[in-house]
């Protein structure tokens, strides 16, 4: 059974940093592919960043040149580095596994969430 555990989740001011993380009890980890989305309230959930491996890796624009997403295959642990965060950031973030190649289709599985608040 999959499961995906977030934390690193919380409150922050604008201009500000998160690292947020995911562990993942899944087999095959490093041949999935991970990602983050966000659903903000009243919107749909959108693509944050995806990645297969360090040379396939697809960020939303709104956040590329801010955020970092990063793999550890050996510890099956997914990252996103927020840096310069912005109200608009603000969401539920969603870690996310499954498929090959990082489109913006996400993968079959979902973690629970973790809200990402920002203050202006």
């Amino acid at each position: 059974q999959v499961r995906l555990v977030e934390s690193g989740g919380g409150m922050v001011q604008a201009g500000g940093s998160l690292t947020l993380s995911c562990a993942a009890s899944v087999n095959a980890f490093s041949f999935l592919a991970v990602g983050w989305f966000r659903q903000a309230p009243g919107k749909g959930r959108e693509l944050v960043a995806r990645m297969y491996s360090s040379s396939n890796i697809n960020y939303a624009d709104s956040v590329t040149g801010r955020f970092t997403i990063s793999r550890d295959n050996a510890g099956k642990m997914v990252y996103l580095q927020m840096n310069n965060l912005k109200p608009e950031d603000m969401a539920v973030y969603y870690c996310n596994i499954g498929g090959q190649g990082a489109s913006t289709t996400p993968g079959a599985y979902w973690g629970q969430g973790t809200q990402v608040t920002v203050s202006s």
